[in-house]
């Protein structure tokens, strides 16, 4: 079972894992709020073992069922809300999906006894770095908004069902990640949008904050390397070693669409610095060592590759792209599943 398949990183790692792994059977548990979109998943939906579910991972009695039914070996807990923005408007929310949540399915894991529970966390739990030094799995967690400490308290929660009850667990913390099917209220396919669009691209405080970028692909297969190999109650780090400042970032990107489009006269002159926002972490920074060592993880794509394959993705899904901007594809669930 994959709990939030229908966001960014999931729907990679669903279509990843069905394309390494056919003997799998894959249910996706998503309860298809702002960020989970369906269209994500278009291209496998028919695939026959593939299944949606649409719930919340806090509706016990759900998440009871699906294990029981079918026979669930694995849970890989992605649901989450993770925009910090949207954490400090509204803190309440991720306290309820991204830690009551965690508990619900953590106590479904060991009633059934499940062969593995995989929580997907984030560096943001670490906090913040100077200029020098790298986060390793021994940081000791230091969260600086409503949305890391909702991670960082999962993450405990998970650690403990190890320590207390030998449930087999592993949490994986990664960088920013960037790809495909990216929710466009994040970084990069927001610089795309505004840019192909004529639109300011808002960069907060001094544009200098860094952080450590990792290919969702890439992601998806350290995943799966942690998921078969991981070592019961471990910790792996997974990060791109693609350290850019957020200013680095945007010009790269508005470089390589006015290469692709000329004609829409894409420039540096849409960059707008705004305010910073509160709990900024000036640099993350991941050390990889671990996975590395352990599992004989690397990452494969270089940020100028990724960089390139993901700019022409956006060009090529303009229609996805728009739908997301336009709530199309929240009208339609409210059509289907009624409202959200």
């Amino acid at each position: 079972m994959v709990t939030g398949g229908a966001g960014f990183i999931g729907s990679n790692f669903i279509r990843f894992m069905l394309d390494n792994h056919k003997k799998y059977r894959i249910i996706n548990l998503d309860l298809l709020t702002y960020a989970g979109n369906l269209e994500n998943l278009k291209d496998i939906e028919t695939n026959a073992n593939y299944s949606f579910i649409r719930g919340d991972i806090c509706d016990r009695s759900l998440v009871e069922r699906i294990v029981s039914e079918n026979n669930i070996d694995y849970i890989i807990n992605f649901a989450a809300e993770s925009h910090v923005d949207r954490s400090i408007k509204d803190p309440e929310i991720f306290i309820k999906s991204n830690v009551l949540g965690t508990q619900v399915l953590l106590d479904i894991a060991k009633k059934y006894n499940i062969n593995k529970y995989l929580q997907i966390s984030t560096d943001e739990v670490y906090g913040s770095l100077g200029s020098t030094g790298y986060f390793t799995e021994n940081t000791p967690l230091s969260p600086n908004s409503p949305y890391s400490a909702s991670k960082a308290s999962a993450d405990l929660l998970v650690r403990a069902y190890y320590k207390t009850f030998g449930l087999n667990v592993n949490i994986t913390r990664c960088s920013n990640n960037y790809g495909p099917y990216q929710f466009p209220e994040k970084l990069i396919p927001l610089i795309i949008y505004n840019a192909i669009n004529g639109k300011k691209i808002p960069v907060y405080g001094d544009g200098l904050n860094i952080r450590d970028w990792l290919h969702v692909n890439d992601h998806c297969s350290a995943i799966d390397s942690v998921l078969h190999n991981g070592k019961i109650g471990e910790v792996y780090n997974i990060g791109g070693n693609n350290e850019k400042t957020n200013i680095e970032i945007v010009k790269t990107i508005i470089k390589n669409i006015s290469k692709k489009l000329p004609q829409r006269g894409v420039s540096e002159s849409l960059i707008s610095f705004i305010e910073d926002r509160k709990g900024h972490d000036r640099r993350y920074a991941i050390d990889s060592t671990k996975i590395s060592r352990e599992l004989g993880w690397e990452p494969q794509i270089s940020f100028e590759e990724g960089i390139g394959m993901t700019v022409d993705w956006y060009l090529k899904n303009t229609n996805w792209l728009n739908s997301i901007i336009n709530e199309d594809y929240k009208n339609y669930y409210q059509k289907v599943y009624g409202e959200l």
